[in-house]
């Protein structure tokens, strides 16, 4: 499943100056009422998420430990859950779809450096989960993936491409290994 990226690429200095006061302004919002707030109030941290121009469904687990970039480049679709520890590095785009899992320590990455070009320029992808799909303890998922739909990522795999539909994937790098099933699941879609 290949999809066509807008990839941006940022030289010198690469974020304005609005974007760089509202990552400071969340950064206090983060540290005050997000990192330590109780874990079960998703209810808030979902609203403080949206205040901060998250798209935000209904049910969103999000823990207080998750480290996130930019509010504003996530979308949550409904009944998705991010585990503590895990980082959204939202430099790029990042979509977590329905009932999307992401555990403890993942880390979705949608920025880079091209390092080959002079001064190592910012390049941003956005990053997709599908719904459904689940990416276990402490993954990392390059700029530009798209995990499709039910599919599970094994703990620690380094996903560098898109991982297909409905398949258990695992590595370093990343690949496919066996097809998923479920015996008590009827996808939406089909």
């Amino acid at each position: 499943m290949e999809t066509e990226y807008n990839i941006n690429t940022f030289t010198g200095a690469s974020f304005s100056i609005q974007n760089r006061i509202m990552r400071l302004v969340w950064g206090m919002f983060y540290l005050l009422l997000f990192r330590y707030s109780p874990k079960p109030l998703h209810a808030w941290r979902s609203m403080l998420l949206r205040l901060f121009g998250a798209k935000v469904g209904k049910g969103v687990h999000v823990y207080p430990a998750v480290k996130i970039w930019a509010p504003w480049n996530i979308e949550f679709e409904d009944e998705c859950g991010v585990g503590n520890g895990a980082t959204l590095y939202s430099q790029g785009k990042i979509y977590l779809g329905k009932r999307s899992i992401i555990s403890q320590g993942v880390h979705l990455c949608g920025g880079t450096h091209d390092y080959t070009k002079k001064g190592h320029p910012l390049v941003t992808a956005p990053i997709r989960i599908e719904a459904h799909a689940w990416v276990a303890a402490e993954a990392f998922v390059h700029p530009g993936v798209t995990i499709g739909e039910g599919a599970v990522i094994g703990a620690r795999s380094v996903v560098t491409k898109h991982m297909p539909a409905w398949m258990v994937c695992a590595g370093f790098p990343c690949v496919p290994i066996k097809e998923r099933i479920m015996e008590d699941f009827i996808p939406v879609n089909k």
